[in-house]
């Protein structure tokens, strides 16, 4: 009980962040928060520490919020739209675009990528993970999430 009490309190905020980006709806996300730890305690046992357990956890995460579209039956691969939060930590060409646009402008451009992009774009911003998170959540390499970020944001400057 106490292993999985300082899980929450060491990535309980992650793991909110990343459903946020997920979600676009608080209410929704911390609902999944709590059952992503739920389910992270039925499940810890077979947690063999093969990627971070922020990793384990956004995985987690992910799963819950695909439970949660079939079951309310919205799955939509535009599940970003109209997204409406604030994004804390905002550096390097994320800064530069917010300097040439306002927000409203950045956020139409990424509804135009493909979803993955969005999600890797959203993932690196918003919950800011690491490119060997995001590799991890993919099953893909750090490489891999390098690069796919880095064509993300390429295709956002063509936008």
């Amino acid at each position: 009980m106490k292993q999985m009490e300082e899980l929450y309190l060491n990535y309980a905020k992650t793991v909110h962040k990343y459903l946020i980006c997920l979600t676009n709806d608080l209410n929704i996300a911390e609902d999944l928060t709590q059952e992503t730890f739920y389910q992270a305690s039925k499940t810890i046992k077979n947690f063999k520490g093969e990627c971070k357990v922020s990793v384990w956890l956004c995985q987690i995460a992910k799963y819950s919020w695909y439970k949660h579209l079939e079951k309310s039956k919205k799955y939509n691969c535009d599940s970003y739209e109209n997204v409406s939060f604030e994004i804390a930590g905002y550096q390097n060409l994320e800064s530069d675009l917010l300097k040439n646009e306002d927000k409203m402008e950045l956020f139409k451009k990424i509804h135009l990528l493909d979803s993955q992009s969005k999600e890797i774009i959203f993932l690196r911003i918003s919950g800011e993970l690491s490119f060997r998170e995001i590799g991890d959540i993919f099953n893909k390499s750090e490489n891999w999430a390098r690069v796919s970020f880095y064509r993300a944001k390429q295709k956002l400057l063509e936008v």
